[in-house]
C-alpha cells in the first residue's frame, strides 16, 4: 500500500465521527502534505547527482598555499578550500573527497574535465569560461616575494630589463603578466617548490602571486620579504563543471551563508592566511 493510499483509507475511518467536510480537509492535507515530503527528497537525490555525481563530493586542491590546502604531520590539513568543501560536502549530505594536485592548473584541468566537482580558486574572465562560479568569498592582493640580496627593492622596479620574474606555469598571475610586463623575463615554475628553490639559488629576482602565498613562501625562504604594495587582486569563488547550471543556486546561497556565519574568517584565521579578506569586507 502507497502512502497516499495508507492515509487515504485511514481519513475514510476518521469520517464517520467527523463531519463530511472536516474529513475532507483532512485528506486534502495529507495528499499535499504527502506530495511535499516526496517532492523535496527527490530534489535533494537530484542535487546531490547532479553536483557530486560519483556519490562523494570530489574537491579540487592543491598543496602548499592557505588558500586551498595546507598538509598537516598531526590531525587535520588546514587550507580555506579543504574546509569549504568539507562544509560543502556536509551541506549536501555526501561523503567528502578532497583531491589534491601539486598545482592549481592541475586542479583546473580537473573541474573542466569533471574529474573533480568544485575548486576554490582566483575567478578570473578566462576561468569563467571553462568553468561555473559562484560570489567571491574571499579577495588577496597579488604581490612580489624577493629573496635576500635581490636586486628588485620595490614593486616599482619589478619591470626592469634583466630582472627574471618567477611565476607558477598556468596561473592566473602568469597570464596577466605575460601581457603586463614589457621589459622584465618571465620565468614559469611548475610547482611552489621549484619556485622557492630558483629564489634560493639566485634562479629569478621575484616570483609573482597572490599575498597569501608569498607569506607563506617567504616563511621558508631565510631573508625573504613580500614587497609593499600589489600589482591587482584575486578574488576566490567556488567553481563548479560548466553543465550542472540546475546545482548554481545551491553553491550561491552556501557562499553567501559561510561567509556571514564567520565559517571563511574562521579557516583563514585556522590557516594563517595572511593578505587576505572575506570578498566585501571594509
Amino acid at each position: 500500500m502507497s502512502i497516499v493510499s495508507g492515509w487515504l483509507r485511514r481519513a475514510k475511518m476518521a469520517a464517520a465521527p467527523m463531519s463530511r467536510r472536516l474529513a475532507v480537509g483532512l485528506l486534502v492535507a495529507a495528499a499535499l502534505t504527502s506530495g511535499f515530503a516526496v517532492g523535496a527528497k527527490a530534489a535533494d537525490s537530484e542535487l546531490q547527482h547532479l553536483l557530486a555525481p560519483s556519490g562523494k563530493l570530489r574537491a579540487g586542491l592543491y598543496t602548499g598555499t592557505p588558500t586551498s590546502y595546507l598538509p598537516s604531520s598531526s590531525g587535520e590539513p588546514k587550507g580555506v578550500g579543504y574546509e569549504l568543501g568539507k562544509a560543502l560536502a556536509e551541506k549536501l549530505g555526501v561523503p567528502y573527497e578532497p583531491v589534491v594536485f601539486p598545482k592549481n592548473a592541475d586542479v583546473l584541468a580537473a573541474i573542466k574535465a569533471g574529474k573533480v566537482d568544485v575548486a576554490f580558486t582566483n575567478a578570473s574572465a578566462a576561468r569563467a569560461k571553462e568553468m561555473d562560479f559562484a560570489q567571491p568569498y574571499l579577495q588577496i592582493e597579488l604581490g612580489y616575494l624577493v629573496p635576500q640580496g635581490s636586486k628588485v627593492s620595490s614593486i616599482d622596479t619589478v619591470d626592469t630589463k634583466g630582472n627574471r620574474v618567477g611565476v607558477t606555469l598556468g596561473s592566473s598571475s602568469e597570464g596577466e603578466l605575460s601581457r603586463d610586463l614589457h621589459n622584465a623575463e618571465l620565468v614559469r615554475a611548475a610547482t611552489f617548490p621549484i619556485a622557492i628553490e630558483m629564489l634560493k639559488k639566485g634562479q629569478i629576482d621575484a616570483f609573482a602571486t597572490n599575498k597569501a602565498t608569498l607569506f607563506e613562501l617567504s616563511d621558508k625562504i631565510p631573508g625573504s620579504k613580500v614587497l609593499d604594495g600589489h600589482w591587482g587582486y584575486e578574488r576566490h569563488a567556488i567553481a563548479i563543471p560548466k553543465g550542472r547550471d540546475a546545482g548554481r543556486e545551491f553553491v550561491h546561497t552556501f557562499t553567501a551563508e559561510v561567509m556571514a556565519d564567520g565559517l571563511v574568517a574562521g579557516a583563514m584565521e585556522r590557516a594563517g592566511l595572511r593578505g587576505a579578506q572575506v570578498a566585501g569586507a571594509k
